[in-house]
């Protein structure tokens, strides 16, 4: 009975984090009626129980969660700031690793009130806690985050890594170009009314859903635009498309001043979501948590670059033509520097379906190879040494009666010793460039397949495996921290009771 019964509050709780319930709905009738149908014998816990059922399990799985991390030598964390509806504000870390079967990890460190101003120091002060707790202090390869300039400079103060957020990257290119384009700007604003009207007014979604109803259509609903979010807006204008018909029968059945977009203002529409359209695909290409990522960024902005190139010479109107342009301008602008970013030239050069040819400039690939083989000798040397060290240990206690005190009239000592140290380093730095130019010469992978799953089968390359676990798990995005935060503010608002934060800790760190 008793076993019967810790099974079944086991159950309870995963069904509370897994499905953002709140704590109070062990007090809800009809669900107290249905387990009552279920197991008469069963008998609810209170919510304070259930409460404290929830806090035990996220301690025990947090604990599983940290030893894990415990054997991971390299992690790369996400980070984001979050204000609720009620104007309380959250950090919120995730952290990311290749584990010892070479396949992306990951878990959230964290969803914490953060009442401080957003100050650089204390946001740097917040973090360095978190990262403390998780035993994460060194071993963090990189933190990425948006551009906020007090994110930004916490960070570098705790003396980690940044990266800005590629996703938020593309965003800035693309609300710069299109907001100082006029025309563009006009019919945007204008596609906002017709949306905003259709989606306030009963009458006026009614016959809209009649009249694609009438020409023999599924039923959709016109999508409104986020200003955060460029992507909305070509969501926005290309579902606007795709019901131009429908909305003009439904807008000519109402009275209202709401006047729909004429054939000239599709036209520029269309032609500039097809310049828009490389943005979108590489949006959706970087934000993927459970495939590698920052090793695409370089090689993903030279083929935006030449597919937007590309569309804007075949555009034909000339609105779309001159967004085009303007797209080419914020993008080298913002981008010109990407290649020599360490750790992206590494992390493409270490993704055999990019290496060398990932790069625009063959200057920045050689760079990397040096940097590569920098690294790849560094590796060496600290596995040597720690192998001398063990055996001198081994050894240490029967070879210590036998040793002969150094002869101090040794006048050679200082040379010979700086010789034996030069052609050490020299043989690292050998032994590096030889496993290095042995993997740039191998063949390339097919972009479609897994990265990591060459490196599982490829560990003929020690070295290199060891940095291309810890390079690989670097995200080029920060959405894995804000998809976090679109499940907290479900938890935070839920209805009767806030299920307050280890809730939604417990469930992101189960997931």
């Amino acid at each position: 009975m008793y076993r019967r019964k810790k099974e079944l509050d086991e159950a309870l709780v995963n069904m509370v984090v897994k499905d953002l319930q709140p704590f109070s709905i062990v007090e809800d009738e009809g669900f107290r009626a249905f387990v009552n149908k279920l197991d008469p014998t069963y008998v609810l816990p209170t919510r304070k129980t259930v409460k404290t059922m929830v806090r035990e399990k996220y301690k025990e799985v947090k604990q599983k969660a940290m030893a894990h991390l415990q054997n991971i030598p390299s992690v790369c964390l996400t980070a984001d700031m979050w204000t609720s509806l009620t104007m309380e504000s959250y950090l919120g870390v995730t952290c990311h690793y290749t584990n010892s079967n070479t396949e992306l990890g990951s878990v959230m460190l964290g969803v914490s009130k953060f009442p401080k101003s957003h100050t650089a120091d204390n946001i740097k002060e917040a973090l360095s806690d978190l990262i403390s707790d998780w035993g994460l202090t060194g071993s963090v390869a990189a933190m990425v985050t948006d551009n906020a300039a007090n994110m930004v400079s916490g960070i570098q103060k705790l003396g980690l890594r940044h990266l800005p957020c590629f996703a938020h990257t593309i965003n800035l290119i693309v609300k710069r170009a299109v907001e100082e384009h006029e025309v563009f700007a006009d019919i945007r604003k204008r596609a906002r009314r017709v949306v905003s009207f259709f989606r306030s007014s009963t009458k006026a979604t009614e016959n809209l859903i009649l009249a694609q109803e009438r020409m023999g259509r599924q039923p959709l609903k016109l999508l409104q635009e986020v200003d955060t979010r460029w992507n909305s807006t070509h969501d926005m204008l290309q579902r606007l498309i795709d019901l131009r018909e429908p909305v003009g029968a439904a807008l000519a059945s109402l009275s209202s001043d709401i006047m729909p977009l004429s054939s000239a203002d599709f036209d520029i529409i269309s032609e500039s979501l097809e310049v828009l359209a490389p943005f979108k695909y590489a949006t959706k290409e970087l934000s993927g948590e459970k495939s590698v990522s920052a090793s695409k960024i370089i090689p993903i902005i030279r083929m935006i670059q030449h597919k937007v190139a590309e569309k804007t010479a075949h555009a034909r109107n000339p609105s779309a033509s001159s967004l085009g342009m303007a797209l080419q301008q914020y993008i080298n602008k913002r981008c010109s520097n990407v290649e020599s970013i360490r750790v992206l030239a590494l992390a493409t050069l270490l993704d055999p379906r990019f290496k060398t040819l990932g790069f625009g400039n063959q200057d920045n690939a050689r760079e990397a190879e040096r940097l590569l083989t920098g690294e790849c000798a560094s590796m060496i040397r600290l596995t040597s040494e720690k192998a001398s060290q063990a055996v001198e240990s081994s050894s240490s206690s029967s070879s210590q009666a036998a040793q002969k005190p150094p002869s101090s009239d040794n006048l050679w000592e200082l040379l010979d010793s700086r010789v034996s140290e030069t052609q050490q380093h020299h043989s690292y730095n050998a032994d590096a460039t030889i496993e290095v130019k042995r993997y740039i010469n191998d063949a390339y992978l097919p972009r479609s397949d897994d990265p990591l799953k060459y490196w599982q089968a490829h560990k003929v390359y020690p070295n290199l495996y060891a940095l291309a676990s810890k390079y690989l798990a670097i995200t080029a995005t920060s959405v894995p921290c804000e998809l976090i935060f679109s499940k907290a503010g479900d938890v935070i608002s839920k209805k009767k009771e806030p299920l307050k934060l280890q809730h939604s800790r417990t469930n992101n760190i189960l997931e």
